[in-house]
């Protein structure tokens, strides 16, 4: 641990210039993070660089070891590359080579967050999820562009008795909040709209 915290403010000092990096613990070391995007790990006193398309040539023609860490006895080798001696030798490269694990970080991310699904939504279980697809509603976005009103009633077409509490969960879906969260005014609306659609 000790020797992990000195290579933790030594990273800190050396990549200053890319913003306020964060660390907590994570798999067992630290990770290190700005603005939440984890970029690279600290383990048993060794800094790993999160591998991205951008590095991966530097990567393959350097060599560098990937983090295996081991559970339950197995082990498990994560994509991230260890800084070697010759690296903390050279503090552009270094920094030049974090930034780019920044960004495919960031990059990433931001991927992961507009692939998410139905289910991911609140309300919305994966049971929904597979109604929803089988009417034709297949993402969050055609979910937004429909409208509460119009995938219930896209629904109701194969379900006689669906009920007020799934056009509640798909309006809270929408609005990215639980459908007890649902503004009485809204609930409201859409049980007048309810009682006159049934």
């Amino acid at each position: 641990m000790y020797h992990s915290k000195i290579k933790i403010a030594q990273a800190k000092q050396e990549l200053i210039e890319l913003g306020n990096i964060d660390s907590r613990s994570q798999f067992g070391g630290y990770s290190l993070s700005i603005d939440k995007v984890v970029f690279a790990l600290v383990s048993e006193g060794e800094l790993y660089l999160r591998a991205c398309e951008q590095v991966k040539p530097y990567l393959i023609e350097h060599d560098m070891q990937p983090l295996c860490l081991k559970k339950r006895g197995i082990p498990i080798i994560l994509d991230y590359y260890r800084v070697d001696s010759e690296l903390w030798k050279s503090p552009g490269q270094l920094l030049t080579l974090s930034q780019l694990c920044l960004e495919g970080a960031r990059q990433q991310r931001a991927l992961d967050s507009s692939n998410i699904r139905l289910k991911d939504l609140p309300n919305l279980s994966i049971r929904i999820e597979h109604q929803l697809r089988r009417v034709g509603i297949d993402t969050v976005e055609r979910l937004k562009q429909e409208g509460a009103k119009a995938c219930w009633l896209r629904l109701r077409a194969s379900n006689t008795n669906l009920s007020l509490n799934v056009l509640y969960a798909l309006e809270g879906a929408i609005r990215g909040h639980h459908c007890q969260a649902l503004p009485q005014s809204v609930k409201d609306e859409l049980f007048c709209w309810y009682c006159q659609t049934v």
